[in-house]
């Protein structure tokens, strides 16, 4: 996949201009990408769009305007994009209670092992790789980036574009 170029970016008067339809079209994507893996976790499966999304608001959110700053964000975000053979997602942990977070997130230290977390696709199993430096051996992230390593072959391809080959 293609990374994302400052030349891809719009300035922030420029999108403040386009925001609202913007938004609305990103969500309406990521909800079409976003698959439940329980009462209190997802994963939106990116790609360029939805990435470039996370970079504009950020920029918008921290009024970042100097070009070596939005190069650095651009930099961070580039890395959740998926490389050749590979599908990348955010994994995002929601546990609505306060009291109940620390408590939820302690239950799944470990999950990062490489063995926890997988996407079959056309019967083929590829385990999650979690980006390194999310957590530590005693704590985990509420929000994770993860890339499955699927393979590049045309069946491959094939399988995850068919809506009638389960993932």
């Amino acid at each position: 996949m293609k990374k994302i170029a400052a030349a891809d970016l719009k300035n922030l008067h420029e999108y403040e201009l386009i925001r609202d339809d913007w938004r609305r079209d990103v969500i309406a994507v990521k909800a079409r990408r976003r698959v439940l893996l329980g009462p209190t976790m997802s994963v939106v499966f990116e790609n360029r769009l939805t990435v470039l999304n996370q970079i504009q608001e950020m920029c918008r959110a921290e009024r970042i305007v100097k070009p070596d700053a939005v190069q650095a964000e651009i930099d961070v975000y580039n890395e959740l994009l998926p490389g050749p053979g590979e599908v990348a997602a955010t994994l995002f942990v929601e546990i609505p209670k306060i009291e109940d977070v620390q408590p939820g997130l302690d239950r799944l230290v470990g999950m990062d092992d490489g063995r926890s977390l997988w996407i079959e696709v056309g019967g083929s199993r590829a385990c999650a790789r979690f980006l390194e430096g999310q957590g530590r051996q005693d704590r985990i992230a509420a929000v994770q980036y993860v890339t499955f390593p699927v393979g590049s072959g045309e069946g491959v391809r094939d399988a995850l574009l068919d809506p009638s080959v389960p993932v």
